[in-house]
C-alpha cells in the first residue's frame, strides 16, 4: 500500500472529521487548524485505535489504514474468528476469559500494525499499550448514550444494573482510566497528517 499524497492526506482528514462524533466534530476542527503537538507513529510502532464503545473506532479503521498505507485489523472480528464464538456471548458469559483472550491477541500481532480494540481495552489493559501509539477516538457521553441506547447488539457489561445507569457508570468510569494512559488525541494525529513533508 502506497502512502498517500498531500493531497489524499487532506482529503482523509476531511473523511475522518466528518465520521468522528459530531457534537465534538466542530471542535475537533478547529483544533487541528491551531498549532500544537502533531505526533505521528514510527514505522514500526503499532498504532492502537482505542476508546470507548461506539466511538467509531471500526468506522475510521480503513482511513486510518488508508492514511498511514498499512493494513488495519478489527481485534473484536478478529477474537471472533480465533474462537468461533460470539463476542455478545463471551462477554457476557466469561468477562475474564475474554479479557485475557483480547491481551493475548494483540501481544500476539506483529509489530508495526494498525488494530481497533475494543472499549474496555484502554481501562482493563493499559499496560499492554506501553510503547505502542494509542490513538483516542472521542466520544461524548450524550452521543455514546444514544449510540448503546440504539445499538442492542452489544453485550451488557452491569445486568444488575438498569441500562440507563450502566451507560452513566461504565462510560464515566472508564474516562478516569483512560485519562491515566497515555495517549494521541485524534486532533494531534490529524494535525501531523496534515503538515507538509510528512513521511508517512
Amino acid at each position: 500500500m502506497s502512502a498517500p499524497s498531500a493531497e489524499e492526506r487532506r482529503h482523509l482528514v476531511e473523511q475522518i472529521l466528518a465520521s468522528v462524533d459530531p457534537r465534538l466534530a466542530p471542535g475537533l476542527r478547529e483544533a487541528v487548524a491551531r498549532p500544537g503537538p502533531s505526533p505521528l507513529p514510527g514505522s514500526s510502532q503499532t498504532v492502537v485505535l482505542a476508546g470507548h464503545r461506539s466511538a467509531g473506532k471500526s468506522r475510521l479503521l480503513p482511513m486510518v489504514a488508508r492514511m498511514l498505507a498499512r493494513p488495519g485489523l478489527d481485534l473484536d472480528a478478529h477474537l471472533e474468528r480465533l474462537h468461533g464464538r460470539p463476542l455478545r456471548r463471551w462477554v457476557a458469559e466469561a468477562p475474564q476469559e475474554f479479557r485475557a483472550a483480547e491481551r493475548r491477541a494483540l501481544q500476539g500481532l506483529p509489530a508495526g500494525g494498525l488494530v481497533a480494540v475494543g472499549g474496555g481495552f484502554l481501562s482493563h489493559h493499559p499496560d499492554a499499550l506501553t510503547g505502542l501509539f494509542t490513538l483516542v477516538v472521542p466520544i461524548c457521553f450524550d452521543t455514546y448514550r444514544e449510540r448503546l441506547l440504539t445499538d442492542r447488539t452489544r453485550p451488557r457489561l452491569r445486568a444488575d444494573m438498569s441500562l440507563e445507569e450502566e451507560l452513566s457508570a461504565v462510560f464515566h468510569e472508564r474516562e478516569v482510566l483512560h485519562a491515566r494512559v497515555p495517549t494521541v488525541a485524534l486532533e494531534d494525529f490529524l494535525r501531523g497528517c496534515l503538515a507538509p513533508e510528512v513521511p508517512l
